[in-house]
């Protein structure tokens, strides 16, 4: 029973509505005038919402049993499991239940493998994703220093010491009144626009254009691959009826040389 529930289309189906309904009703409980007079009633459906999905995590082992254990992203779902039915609703764990609970709404990548694959696509990229995060670290570094130096004195404090001086940078980098930093810093020289124009072609144009290359090469590998792991399961599917096929035309020669023999027996016997 539980091999046909587990690889059924509507238990899938199930587990995503009650993921996206969970999430609806954390989004509600936020709101105290509109939970105030249901508090039993949040207790009672968030008590069968764990059932259901401890009852999903029983199916699943009961299939899988030791393959479970082998993803991650099972493992996620078992701890997380785990930790919401432990009994701390009156302890000082408390915030830690509840925000264990908030992360039930994770699960949804689990059920649905487009948005798995995604997630696992964006983890494959994170170390790419960190060198380029390094080199910026630099960039930002050295204009922070720079612009220390020749900004300090400027009464907006915008440049004081390196690390406002980066704050600064990032704010730049992300477009926020960064014409009225220039045009502050041009008061004390014209020529040091070319300080704020060349910072933000490096980072906002050359380094977020890194990002998003490394962003789709990742997707094309993931595509490749399940293109790949797609031939490969139509060449396995064509080898078998290759094996098949060819089963058969040995059958039929077993059965023309069985049926020449009979023939000539007959032959024989009439003679």
């Amino acid at each position: 029973m539980f091999q046909s529930i587990r690889h059924s289309q509507w238990f899938s189906n199930l587990t995503t509505a009650i993921i996206i309904g969970y999430a609806i009703v954390l989004g509600i409980k936020t709101s105290d005038s509109l939970t105030g007079s249901f508090d039993f009633l949040w207790f009672y459906l968030d008590l069968a919402i764990t059932l259901y999905f401890l009852f999903e995590v029983v199916v699943k082992i009961s299939v899988d049993r030791s393959e479970y254990f082998k993803d991650r992203w099972n493992i996620f779902d078992f701890l997380i499991i785990s930790i919401t039915l432990i009994p701390i609703s009156e302890s000082e764990f408390m915030m830690i239940a509840r925000l264990m609970r908030l992360f039930r709404v994770l699960r949804l990548f689990q059920s649905r493998p487009e948005l798995k694959n995604i997630i696992d696509m964006l983890i494959s990229a994170i170390p790419s994703i960190i060198d380029i995060v390094i080199l910026m670290f630099i960039i930002f570094y050295v204009y922070g220093i720079v612009g220390s130096f020749l900004f300090g004195s400027l009464p907006s404090g915008l440049w004081d010491n390196l690390f406002i001086s980066m704050l600064t940078l990032f704010r730049i980098l992300t477009f926020e009144d960064w014409t009225d930093v220039m045009y502050e810093a041009m008061e004390l020289n014209s020529l040091y626009w070319i300080y704020f124009v060349s910072f933000i072609i490096i980072t906002a144009f050359v380094f977020f254009n890194l990002f998003v290359a490394v962003i789709i090469g990742e997707m094309e590998n993931l595509r490749d691959k399940s293109s790949g792991s797609t031939l490969n399961v139509l060449g396995e599917k064509v080898d078998n009826e290759n094996s098949k096929i060819q089963k058969l035309e040995s059958e039929i020669s077993e059965m023309k040389a069985m049926l020449k023999e009979l023939v000539e027996r007959e032959r024989r016997g009439e003679s």
